[in-house]
């Protein structure tokens, strides 16, 4: 075989790959506009990470990890890219926008090339040099000329080329720093992977004034933020034996007996049933914030698969199992078939000297949950910080250095 034809079979593999994920993409509603459609078409995203194999390049659920820190954690990847739709979607840009996107790898942004234009110009900006390197590599290989890659530390924006019409955040924030507010143009939207009470939702926002207003929000994931930002859970470790972890992630929750929690969990098991069921395909994300809402004492109950593969625990989550800790006991969220098809029944597992009693009261906030906001979604809001209680939403308020958050419900 020629090496021409051989680079032509490839460029034809490649392109079947694209198209393919592109239609996994439509089939997920991750892509749902011609726009975002055409420019996830266009962008060939394995040659930000030419150590993957191509098929899993194009894999609509594939993540690379590009960086870990020295404890192992994941610093920095190349988002899944129905990640990426979702988050473009949320952002609804159009051409001749002005981007800013905070947590580079030059993927995404050469989506977001795509979308403003000629006319328009995107900005994505990274404090790892190593990072911005892999952007401005793989840019210039795909020839997208209307990026400014910028290194420097995500906290204060890239205040050079605001205002911005669209600010996309690529890694978990626990806060919004002011910077991202007064570099955004009023009206503008802010899409930020928020880090609330340990659950984490991709929220849209609208800049109004000097607060935001969420205008929806997705389950996800992200690597957290570094630098001045940077806001790590905390782990109350219940299980240290290698291979099978299980930890409770703090998130601004009370300072719990790690000591009795740990003598709680090789207590029997108490369970209590909730009547409430959910379809096989359908999401608990909208409880488990409902859940952190309504219960003071909720962090997320971490597990490995060995954990649950042994036994100690029912259910076990990459993203955290919603736990209701009291004093010397804990119940964490579960689920068991159902007689009917495809239908799952919530309830709660509890252990310790209470475990029966806290188990008890997670299953009726779950029934609180199906009779009054099954239907419901959440609505954020964020303001600065001091801004008092009586000019807040009602709900759950979520404090932080910059902002005062507030999860509130219809």
């Amino acid at each position: 075989m020629t090496t021409e034809n051989s680079a032509a079979n490839t460029s034809t593999y490649e392109q079947q790959l694209r198209d393919a994920m592109v239609e996994r993409l439509i089939e997920l509603g991750a892509a749902r506009s011609p726009r975002v459609v055409a420019a996830f078409r266009s962008v060939p995203r394995h040659l930000a990470t030419p150590e993957a194999d191509m098929a899993r390049a194009y894999d609509a659920e594939y993540a690379a990890v590009t960086k870990t820190d020295a404890t192992g954690v994941d610093i920095s990847s190349v988002s899944a890219a129905r990640i990426q739709a979702m988050q473009i979607e949320q952002a609804d840009i159009r051409p001749g926008m002005r981007v800013l996107e905070i947590g580079s790898g030059g993927v995404n942004a050469a989506y977001l090339s795509e979308l403003v234009g000629d006319h328009g110009h995107v900005v994505t900006l990274d404090i790892d040099s190593d990072v911005t390197q892999r952007a401005k590599t793989f840019l210039n290989a795909t020839g997208h000329r209307n990026v400014s890659v910028v290194t420097a530390d995500g906290e204060n924006g890239a205040p050079d080329h605001a205002p911005y019409d669209r600010i996309i955040v690529t890694v978990q924030a626990a806060d919004i720093p002011p910077a991202w507010i007064h570099q955004l143009m009023e009206g503008g939207r802010l899409v930020v992977p928020l880090r609330m009470r340990g659950m984490t939702r991709t929220v849209a926002f609208v800049r109004d004034g000097e607060r935001l207003v969420s205008d929806g929000l997705e389950l996800c994931g992200f690597v957290p933020m570094q630098g001045a930002g940077e806001n790590r859970v905390r782990l109350a470790v219940l299980h240290d034996t290698e291979g099978e972890e299980i930890a409770l992630r703090l998130d601004g929750h009370p300072e719990p007996d790690t000591k009795a929690l740990r003598a709680a969990l090789h207590t029997s098991r108490a369970e209590a049933w909730s009547g409430v069921t959910l379809a096989g395909d359908e999401s608990n994300e909208h409880l488990d914030l409902w859940l952190t809402t309504a219960l003071d004492n909720l962090p997320l109950m971490a597990a490995k698969p060995s954990a649950r593969q042994r036994g100690l625990v029912a259910s076990a989550s990459p993203l955290g199992v919603p736990t209701l800790v009291d004093g010397d006991s804990f119940a964490y969220r579960t689920v068991r078939r159902t007689d009917a098809p495809d239908r799952f029944e919530l309830g709660a597992v509890g252990h310790g000297p209470q475990g029966k009693a806290v188990a008890e009261h997670l299953a009726e906030e779950i029934r609180a949950w199906d009779a009054e906001h099954r239907g419901h979604r959440a609505h954020i809001e964020v303001d600065p910080a001091g801004t008092p209680d009586d000019r807040l939403p009602a709900g759950r308020i979520v404090d932080r250095p910059h902002t005062r958050i507030t999860i509130s419900w219809p």
